[in-house]
């Protein structure tokens, strides 16, 4: 049964979305509550129903308090009441994890380089940053109002986790927020490594306020994963760390500046209608999407007003609770929707996971009278204008128009070591966008969805699975690699990719050379929702359908459509239909181009790609290829032209 309740919209105030901050207490409140259902008789641990993670039963426990923690502490901070009583709640949870004899004791978590002599798990590292994050915030509210004896005990939980190495990526902004609250309230952290880690992370930095999260090789230029962790983690967290740490005016100042660019470039990735870019790992976190653009708001950095953020932080929530039902009849699911989908999840997620989601309430840190909650509602980003952005350190660029979001992927694969890595659909794409999901299970498997794939005599495809290099634009983004199968480069094949983004459409070519027995295929987005019939039926099948007078496919599903035309090299056409393969609905369906190439000489092949919430008309592009140039000319005058062989000589 719905048991959420809300308040009456107001479009006084919020004339786009009717959600005002007494929406967000809503919705904060009834998260807080029905986790309490799911917590341990004496509080401590929060485990709600769902596939356990890797880390075990008891960390999951862990997971869940610290995690819905994030919830109640901007809540506790900028609300002055507290009807629910969720700091007593909190606090004697906390209570019955520190004290040694209470059957929630929480446990100790071991460094990641610790694991092959002792058993045990890292998992807790995050949880004892996401609790020392929230204590931080809500200090004067929460910690400085529990006992002297409770402060010591989680102090002292909190410095063995402080000094613990945890992974190379933004982990490393864990263990520093832990110290830096730590040495805020008082207590010494003996080896405590968090300015280094720090500069460490710094040096990951690419531009336009995006880090990377890991390091790149210096040899191979391999190891690019940039998402929406920019987002849930690593600003929240180097902004908390700058708050609780002493750093000269000029490094945090820096540091202040990236955050407003990542703000303003980063709000550019959300539809009008609260959809949020389906890219990279972890995203059971939904709306913790809005951690970095709340940050930015709070710090007073970036060029958007404070009614645009609040306008496309609430119709963030809104897409997820009123039009999917996220955690409205009980805890949130491990997956996209109010459903669970285990395929789109990580083994170390499980089911207090997504409240981490959490982070996305970080703008009731902000008092009612703040003017996040108080300026009328104004235009996102995307509501302004169509246009099209290259983040050129990120590879990518961003398209916005006819209500939807997408990116062209050209840099980041996730894949840390091209010679045993396997690629990740949530990274392996060329396109994602705000209203579609990559194929997972066997839909990725086939390798046909976002992707220029080399398919073997047997049907078996071999994709890009670790980018050689990358090269941007106005516009535009290409990058090159070697197809791959079984962690194996395919002998003798190589792949140029570009994208250019105008006009509403985006013009894909690729440069391939493939061996004998070969063929090539190209799919563009997979359009996705509940169908008439299952993939294999006689039924008529999910997606409406139409092949062009060019011999194109146009498909509509869901709520969007999916235009695919060939323009040069491409000799026959397909549609992929899967289902239970996709995080936006049971069954999927992917248009494709495919064509037979001369072995062993480099051939170009054109395609347009248009994904919108309506059906288009005319490409509003012509081409022409001449051996390896490209020259495209777009109907409003522009000209690009590419010498596709030469782009990464």
């Amino acid at each position: 049964m719905n048991d959420l309740r809300l308040p009456s919209e107001d479009r006084s105030q919020s004339s786009y979305t009717g959600w005002t901050r007494a929406h967000w207490e809503a919705v904060a409140d009834h998260w807080l509550l029905t986790a309490r259902r799911h917590a341990s008789a004496a509080g401590g641990l929060i485990t709600p129903p769902g596939r356990p993670s890797a880390a075990g039963i008891r960390s999951d426990g862990i997971e869940g308090f610290a995690r819905s923690f994030l919830i109640a502490a901007p809540l506790l901070t900028g609300r002055e009441a507290d009807p629910y009583c969720h700091a007593d709640f909190y606090a004697r949870g906390l209570a019955a994890a520190m004290a040694p004899d209470s059957p929630d004791r929480w446990g100790k978590a071991i460094g990641v380089n610790e694991i092959k002599q002792w058993n045990g798990t890292p998992q807790p590292i995050v949880e004892a940053a996401n609790l020392a994050f929230g204590l931080a915030i809500s200090r004067t509210r929460f910690w400085d109002r529990l006992d002297d004896k409770l402060r010591e005990q989680t102090a002292e939980w909190l410095i063995h986790h402080a000094v613990k190495h945890g992974s190379d990526n933004n982990w490393l902004l864990f263990t520093a927020v832990i110290e830096g609250f730590l040495v805020s309230a008082g207590y010494d952290v003996p080896g405590g490594h968090a300015q280094e880690d720090v500069e460490l992370f710094e040096s990951w930095y690419l531009g336009d306020g995006w880090y990377n999260d890991g390091p790149i090789s210096p040899t191979t230029g391999h190891g690019n994963r940039v998402d929406h962790y920019n987002s849930w983690v690593i600003h929240p967290f180097l902004w908390q760390w700058y708050q609780l740490s002493d750093q000269p005016v000029e490094r945090r100042e820096r540091y202040l500046g990236r955050l407003g660019e990542f703000a303003d470039s980063y709000a550019l990735l959300f539809a009008a209608d609260g959809s949020s870019l389906h890219q990279g790992r972890s995203l059971t976190y939904r709306q913790a999407v809005l951690g970095g653009l709340w940050t930015a708001a709070l710090a007073g950095v970036g060029s958007e007003a404070a009614g645009a953020t609040r306008r496309l932080a609430s119709g963030v929530l809104r897409r997820f609770t009123a039009d999917l039902g996220v955690g409205v009849d009980g805890a949130p699911s491990l997956g996209w929707s109010a459903e669970e989908f285990l395929p789109m999840c990580q083994v170390y997620s499980g089911p207090g996971s997504p409240y981490f989601a959490g982070m996305g309430f970080l703008g009731l840190a902000a008092p009612a009278g703040h003017p996040l909650w108080t300026e009328a509602e104004q235009p996102q980003p995307s509501e302004r204008a169509d246009c099209v952005r290259t983040l050129r350190e990120v590879g990518w660029v961003i398209r916005s128009g006819d209500g939807v979001v997408q990116i062209a992927n050209h840099a980041s694969d996730h894949v840390v070591d091209p010679d045993t890595g396997r690629g990740d659909p949530h990274y392996a794409s060329i396109g994602y966008s705000t209203h579609t999901a990559p194929g997972v299970g066997d839909a990725f498997a086939d390798g046909v969805d976002g992707t220029l794939a080399l398919v073997d005599e047997w049907g078996r495809a071999a994709r890009r699975e670790g980018l050689r290099g990358t090269v941007t634009g106005e516009g535009w983004a290409a990058s090159w690699f070697r197809p791959r199968m079984g962690g194996v480069d395919v002998p003798g094949a190589r792949v140029v990719s570009l994208s250019v983004l105008h006009q509403g459409y985006e013009l894909r070519a690729h440069l391939v050379t493939a061996p004998v027995g070969w063929t090539v295929r190209e799919g563009s987005f997979a359009v996705a929702g509940v169908g008439a019939g299952a993939a294999t039926s006689a039924r008529k099948p999910f997606a409406d359908e139409w092949i062009t007078d060019s011999g194109g496919i146009s498909l509509h599903g869901g709520d969007v459509t999916v235009d695919l035309v060939p323009l040069h090299g491409w000799t026959g056409s397909g549609v992929a239909r899967y289902r239970g393969g996709n995080a936006f609905g049971e069954f999927s369906a992917t248009p494709y181009l495919t064509a037979s190439p001369v072995p062993g000489l480099p051939t170009v092949y054109v395609s347009a790609h248009r994904l919108g919430r309506s059906r288009n008309g005319l490409v509003p592009v012509t081409i022409a290829v001449t051996g390896e140039c490209l020259v495209a000319r777009w109907s409003d005058g522009r000209r690009d032209e590419f010498l596709l062989g030469e782009l990464f000589s």
